[in-house]
């Protein structure tokens, strides 16, 4: 049996749930970003993927698109989904508001992982990556 060939129906899972998956999503984009662009010793791929996959980093770049309304109503439901969702956790390095908006984007990415909108992906996480890239030159 092949993965892709199981349905998940993702309009049915709750954004902590959406939110997992988000997670190792980003996780594998931000890894092979940073190997591709040379960047090959463990201590520095680990110091720099913070810079994308920190509660910080995750809020804020979740704060640009919504504020510049690059985001479809269908996924602002979604972001509100993730971002009201209780995980029963406190957040040990951040503020809770910060970990709820991190939590509501990794569950943007996996929502359109559950729904192989593989392009729409690839189309928020180039913008994280060029945002990123042009603050490091300013």
């Amino acid at each position: 049996m092949k993965l892709t060939e199981m349905k998940i129906d993702a309009k049915q899972l709750n954004g902590l749930t959406l939110a997992y998956m988000g997670d190792a999503v980003l996780e594998t984009y931000v890894r092979y970003y940073l190997i591709a662009n040379g960047k090959v010793k463990p201590n520095q791929l680990h110091r720099e993927a913070t810079g994308y996959v920190s509660a910080k980093a995750q809020a804020a770049f979740l704060g640009h698109l919504l504020e510049n309304s690059l985001l479809s109503d269908d996924e602002v439901s979604v972001v509100m989904r993730g971002r009201n969702a209780k995980s029963g956790t406190v957040p040990k390095n951040t503020d809770l508001h910060t970990y709820r908006y991190s939590t509501a984007f990794e569950a943007l990415i996996g929502y359109h992982y559950f729904l192989n909108k593989y392009e729409r992906i690839d189309e928020i996480i180039a913008l994280m990556f060029q945002l990123n890239d042009n603050k490091g030159k300013e």
